[in-house]
């Protein structure tokens, strides 16, 4: 097991902070921002680093919403996601990420529905009440 968070934000407007994956797994594929948990890292705290790494964004890491496994090359991804709040910076991809956007609720369904979300996403965001608040 492969131990990795996300983060699910929301913004005022109830918008969901997504990436482009740069690379595999996913290459060019939109997903929560989020990695690898460092050895001797809490999870917070790589919640913290990677969005920060992805995003730009300094964003606080809040309760865990959900955990999800998906296959890893050498392995599987053990990934938590937690709730998050922005506390400053300025959106920005970078590191592993070619993308980085607010996205409402029609945009996610537009881009769930031409196949633009990493598997499971759209589905996992949805039994966990989850997507974009704004309508």
């Amino acid at each position: 097991m492969i131990r990795c968070v996300g983060a699910i934000v929301h913004d005022a407007a109830g918008r969901l902070l997504l990436i482009r994956r740069g690379h595999a797994p996913g290459a060019g594929l939109w997903s929560l921002p989020g990695g690898r948990v460092e050895p001797g890292e809490s999870d917070g705290d790589a919640v913290a680093r990677e969005l920060l790494e992805e995003t730009g964004l300094a964003v606080r890491p809040g309760s865990l919403v959900g955990r999800v496994e998906r296959p890893a090359p050498s392995g599987v991804y053990e990934i938590f996601d937690y709730a998050g709040s922005v506390v400053g910076g300025v959106l920005v991809p970078g590191d592993d990420a070619s993308g980085a956007a607010w996205v409402g609720r029609a945009e996610f369904e537009e881009l769930a529905a031409r196949g633009e979300l990493v598997a499971e996403l759209a589905d996992t965001l949805r039994a966990w009440d989850a997507l974009p608040k704004d309508r």
